[in-house]
């Protein structure tokens, strides 16, 4: 597939440049979904209202194209063939001084800079494409550079795969957790607070607040210690874990305080580190399991940032197990059963929501990763072992790991079925080394504990933005911002009542909204409907007199009659089992 996109992108730069002929273009790499092609448009602006002429001209050119004619050449010729293009220049400079083969390709009048990888059938394997969409990329991803138009597509072997897919892309449309939150009123960016850093509503608080509690709970339940650690602190704290050298570029730049440098901390683990070494610790104490709901802050370049999923800030519910090597396996299968219990309670199922992926290292690389190869061989083969064991479907990739060990990643599929890591367990040797962690064994002598960094929800940001697309904004009823709506029939006559009835509902711990509109009452069911309250209760003189109530219940077209007390005593054991 890889081949039939890349084709695709080459397909595309050639239309381009036939409609507009002072085009440019960059690079067009397949990706996961599809493919893209960057291009320097100068003045001209291209919108999704060109893609009809765009793949007309694609048709047109396909029906010309027989096969990619690869030819190597030196850096003169390729410099003469696209001496009007700086961005190939760039490339062929590059390519040239690394020693790299320069390689040209022309599928029938198209010439182009590229290494291959092209389909062998183009006239039956490029015929079933779509463009999608259209947006800004700097060249090379870098924010210094010029502003490039990026156009996204996609291609597929035989038109309904095409055709399933562009239906998948609608309804991942309509779930998308950007257009939902503004829709649902759960959560607002300002270009004055500042791009990535998301400000929530008391819609959005309120669910932040039940995930929140729900995994703290849990976690002390489990055994966590949860702690509070600040979110600033010296350069020299992250100079000795390592991190710096390795995260520069994704941390924020130092403030000066008192002639010292402080960094807004973009990982909690340094401080879990140095509050385990605030003491002495015996054998028997392991394993000590920190967690925290660790406020973090990361770099990301304005072209990365998206909705909730790339933020500048966010809210990790981090922990850090100190233990013995023998403990390891035992606390990593604790880690997954915790996992899979928050996945179970957010109604998502591995296999199909989500699955492991066991991150590996790349011995090679010196720079990028810790260099032990038996403590890479023993960390790996504690993490594979336990995945094992546990009968857990898992495939391994390699150079994911984080520099101080292997991971495993829990890899989530959102409703575009993509895969994004949502929450990591982590086998780490080296930051023991580098703090000097230790404890003394039942020999009475010191040893070096390891260390497992955990996710055990990932980061609530991250996590709201799946589950808005996941619940499509229908939120089960424990998590619900509003978990009844009470619509008075008059606003005038029946008001008073309705609030007192919310009063009795709020002391039970129930989330409610009275709708004082002075509308109609069918203009206030619709308004519930679109916000997507699980229950709804229209109350007039019967219901406040103590007769029984008519609910309306998300999702189904008969109402329910039931008595305020059992209704009240539904939703509560509803909120309180995490179910509805």
């Amino acid at each position: 597939m890889d081949s039939i996109r890349h084709s695709c992108a080459h397909l595309l730069a050639a239309a381009v440049k036939q409609i507009w002929p002072h085009a440019k273009n960059a690079i067009g790499p397949s990706i996961e979904t599809g493919f893209y092609q960057d291009f320097d448009m100068g003045d001209t602006k291209v919108s999704e209202d060109d893609f009809g002429k765009i793949e007309e001209k694609m048709r047109q050119l396909l029906a010309s194209w027989n096969k990619f004619e690869i030819r190597e050449v030196t850096v003169e010729e390729a410099r003469k063939d696209f001496a009007d293009n700086p961005y190939k220049l760039e490339l062929i400079e590059e390519f040239g001084t690394q020693g790299k083969t320069i390689t040209e390709n022309n599928p029938g009048n198209f010439l182009d800079l590229c290494k291959g990888g092209h389909s062998d059938d183009l006239q039956n394997e490029l015929q079933h494409f779509k463009l999608l969409s259209v947006a800004g990329a700097y060249w090379r991803g870098n924010e210094k550079n010029k502003m490039l138009t990026r156009i996204y597509g996609t291609c597929f072997s035989t038109k309904k795969e095409l055709d399933d897919y562009i239906i998948m892309l609608e309804e991942a449309k309509k779930r998308d957790h950007k257009k939902l939150g503004k829709e649902l009123g759960l959560f607002v960016f300002s270009e004055t607070v500042g791009k990535g850093l998301p400000l929530w509503t008391p819609k959005g608080a309120s669910i932040r607040r039940e995930l929140e509690r729900f995994i703290v709970d849990e976690e002390l339940r489990r055994g966590y210690l949860h702690v509070m650690t600040p979110d600033i602190a010296s350069i020299e704290l992250y100079k000795k874990s390592g991190h710096y050298p390795y995260y520069k570029d994704s941390m924020y730049s130092p403030i000066v305080i008192d002639d010292e440098q402080y960094m807004l901390r973009p990982m909690s683990c340094p401080h879990h580190f140095e509050l385990y070494l605030s003491d002495k610790h015996s054998y028997k104490e392991l394993p000590i399991r920190y967690a925290e709901l660790a406020k973090l802050y990361r770099y990301e370049q304005s072209g990365e940032l998206m909705g909730l999923q790339r933020v500048r800030t966010f809210t990790l519910a981090d922990a850090h197990i100190v233990c013995r090597r023998d403990q390891a396996k035992d606390e990593i299968h604790g880690v997954l059963d915790l996992i899979d219990y928050v996945c179970s309670t957010l109604g998502l199922t591995q296999g199909i929501n989500y699955r492991y992926r066991l991150s590996l290292g790349d011995r090679a690389d010196e720079k990028k990763y810790f260099k032990d190869d038996r403590s890479w061989d023993e960390a790996e083969d504690v993490l594979r072992s336990v995945l094992q064991k546990r009968g857990s479907s898992f495939f391994e990739a390699a150079q994911e790991a984080a520099f101080y060990g292997p991971k495993i990643d829990i890899q989530m599929k959102n409703v575009n079925g993509k895969e994004d890591t949502a929450f990591t367990v982590q086998y780490d040797f080296v930051m023991p080394k580098r703090f000097a962690l230790s404890y003394i064994n039942e020999h009475g002598e010191s040893e070096e504990p390891v260390v497992v960094h955990r996710s055990s929800i990932g980061a609530i940001e991250r996590v709201m933005a799946f589950l808005i697309e996941h619940y499509a904004g229908a939120w089960p009823v424990w998590l619900a911002p509003i978990q009844v709506a009470i619509l008075p029939v008059s606003s005038e006559k029946h008001s008073e009542g309705a609030k007192n009835m919310a009063n009795e509902l709020k002391s039970a711990g129930v989330r409610v909204w009275v709708d004082e509109a002075d509308e109609t009452v069918g203009n206030k069911i619709r308004k519930a409907a679109t916000q997507k309250i699980p229950y709804v209760l229209v109350v007039g003189d019967k219901e406040l007199s103590g007769e029984d109530l008519m609910v309306r219940v998300r999702g189904k077209e008969q109402q329910e009659m039931i008595d305020k007390n059992s209704f009240i005593e539904r939703v509560k054991k509803e909120i309180v089992q995490r179910i509805g």
